[in-house]
């Protein structure tokens, strides 16, 4: 019973010398590999950002996890990603493999059903973020974008300008169906 609450001075000395060493690594991999690496931009991203983390837990509570071997995976890891997002900057087609385009959810005053479906947004969370954004007049607002990274951009209605930022908007401007 006592083992479960403590083992030994040992084994807290090693996760204290080896946790600082692993977070150590970690930071300097991390600084090396540019901002990039650790972004909210996709799916990718976050799966680093998951598994760099279990990592450091591992390494820092697994016994049969030695040092090197925890380095070993960071290193991995980030490679992995650095990888992906400098295939991804070089090639439109792997780009789009690996990352959602941002959709329109709002438009002109109108709610767009079927991406609204498609990505799983209510009608609700859309007049939120407008809300947030400090427009209390729907009439306000051009347009409402779900980027890809998940946030939300809400675009003012301004009078005789045509959107330059929304042309990789999924669907913008609306089809008129």
């Amino acid at each position: 019973m006592s083992s479960m609450f403590f083992e030994s001075w040992a084994g807290i000395l090693r996760t204290l010398v080896i946790g600082t060493l692993a977070y150590g690594a970690l930071v300097a991999l991390l600084l090396i590999s540019g901002k990039r690496t650790l972004t909210k931009l996709n799916a990718f991203d976050l799966v680093i950002t998951v598994a760099l983390g279990s990592t450091l837990a591992t390494v820092l509570l697994s016994k049969d996890v030695t040092l090197a071997e925890g380095v070993a995976a960071f290193v991995l890891l980030i490679g992995l990603q650095f990888i992906v997002t400098w295939s991804s900057v070089r090639w439109a087609a792997f780009s789009r493999l690996v990352k959602a385009d941002p959709t329109l959810l709002f438009y002109q005053g109108r709610m767009l059903e079927r991406p609204l479906r498609q990505q799983r947004v209510t009608e609700s969370e859309v007049r939120a973020v407008i809300r947030a954004t400090g427009h209390s007049v729907m009439d306000e607002v051009e347009a409402v974008i779900l980027e890809t990274d998940g946030s939300f951009s809400v675009l003012p209605r301004v009078e005789g300008l045509a959107g330059s930022l929304q042309h990789d908007v999924d669907n913008y401007p609306p089809s008129a169906a």
